[in-house]
């Protein structure tokens, strides 16, 4: 049952009345047969660009040259595009020219999926020309026509399929992941943006192992081509049940679908391979690779043009991942002080996603000491122990003020001595301490 919200209706029907044809269009309808809540709608219509502006008080021209006017109602806007053929493709992402029609079915002929082109208005009722329905009860992702064609036109679709196929759980078509496989090398003239986009949404998806299958069609050979490496290097340890890239693939199910732990699953490992050496046993050892994997997790979130913000804390999750943390309360407050209070928490999922993408080698022991390292920072952050800066009882303007110190170097590095000094005995966190062990500090000197 697909249910237009009052606003759409009132578009819709506003167009109607003036003797045009409009239907809500695309993903917008496919998630609504799938029953979920669609984030935005779509419009569709044989009305003219500047018909639309006519008919409406408030609207934005967001894509006028390609028919898309936006209608502002009550604040939200509406992307309403009319009918339109596009031509030739000259850059791989956009037509050189689109010609307007007058045919809905040649407007849906041009997308991308057959999950994604249909159309609905309650007047018409479902339009679905090209097997949508069938294909979404099916559970496959299938190209509009010739995929070779649809992907010529924009090769950022290829992506796409993966991404759909991702967040739906379903398969991509033969003839459709056949043309994937061929075309897939076009991904490298698409811009690093759109490219960043389509991966995040396929990480934080219910499926961020279908990157598998990125790998298999030759994907993330154009995208991501230091995965391909991960997954074609074994891991000869009794830590480990497979090779580098597929552990990734398994720590990237066992992690929640958020943004930044997604990416620093995808590359706690992934310079692994530069670091492998064998023993006389043959047991392979990776050696540094905490480093090398920052490293280059820092080289590629910035190629893909990720922000600063994004590549701190993913760079900083790498870089402590696999660094042990000593169950106890001062080993747990150390580590909370290197990492910092809000990314320890992540770290712990990081961690435990980690854990269990391995082996059963150790399992109990390694999850009995996780859980533990979880009990105790849980027991920290009710009694408020101090371990940072933040919470310390003192602050820089204090030791200036009553403990004689000037600004400068040395003001910090004594704050950082204060801080261990809490770390290592929580109870010494008191205005009266502090600033008596500072003053001693100042005496020293």
């Amino acid at each position: 049952m697909i249910e237009l919200p009052e606003k759409v209706k009132y578009i819709i029907n506003t167009i109607a009345k003036a003797g045009y044809e409009a239907y809500a269009v695309g993903g917008c309808i496919r998630d609504s047969i799938l029953g979920r809540t669609p984030d935005d709608w779509d419009i569709t219509t044989s009305a003219s660009p500047g018909q639309i502006k006519a008919l409406f008080r408030r609207t934005v021209d967001t894509g006028i040259r390609h028919g898309t006017v936006t209608v502002m109602r009550e604040g939200e806007g509406f992307e309403v595009t009319t009918y339109r053929i596009d031509g030739e493709y000259e850059d791989g992402r956009h037509p050189r020219e689109v010609t307007f029609t007058s045919s809905l079915l040649e407007d849906l002929r041009r997308r991308d999926f057959t999950i994604n082109a249909m159309a609905y208005n309650e007047e018409a009722g479902l339009v679905d020309a090209f097997g949508g329905v069938k294909d979404i009860n099916a559970g496959i992702i299938r190209c509009v026509g010739s995929p070779a064609e649809r992907f010529s036109e924009d090769a950022l679709r290829i992506m796409r399929a993966v991404r759909f196929s991702a967040q739906l759980g379903y398969r991509i078509e033969e003839e459709t992941a056949a043309a994937i496989r061929r075309l897939s090398p076009s991904l490298k003239n698409i811009s690093a943006e759109r490219i960043q986009t389509e991966l995040v949404k396929l990480l934080v998806s219910d499926h961020p192992d279908y990157l598998g299958t990125a790998y298999e069609t030759g994907i993330t050979g154009a995208v991501l081509p230091e995965f391909d490496i991960c997954m074609e290097t074994p891991q000869n340890n009794p830590h480990h049940c497979c090779s580098v890239g597929a552990h990734i693939l398994r720590a990237l199910r066992e992690v929640r679908p958020h943004r930044a732990l997604r990416l620093a699953m995808l590359f706690h490992d992934m310079g692994k391979p530069e670091c492998l050496s064998t023993d006389e046993n043959g047991v392979s050892h990776f050696y540094g690779h905490q480093e090398a994997s920052e490293k280059l997790a820092a080289q590629i979130l910035r190629r893909l043009k990720f922000d600063n913000d994004t590549i701190a804390l993913v760079k900083k999750l790498v870089r402590y991942h696999d660094r042990p943390i000593e169950p106890t309360y001062r080993g747990v407050r150390r580590a909370m002080m290197k990492t910092g209070e809000e990314v320890f928490p992540l770290l712990l999922e990081v961690k435990r996603a980690d854990l269990l993408a391995q082996s059963l080698y150790q399992r109990e022991e390694k999850e009995r000491s996780l859980s533990q390292v979880g009990v105790i920072y849980r027991e920290i952050l009710e009694k408020k122990q101090c371990v940072s800066l933040r919470s310390l009882a003192v602050n820089g303007s204090d030791l200036i003020r009553e403990a004689g110190m000037k600004p400068g170097r040395e003001l910090g590095e004594t704050l950082g001595e204060l801080l261990n000094l809490v770390v290592d005995n929580p109870d010494c966190n008191t205005r009266e301490i502090l600033l008596e062990r500072a003053r001693n500090m100042v005496k020293n000197t």
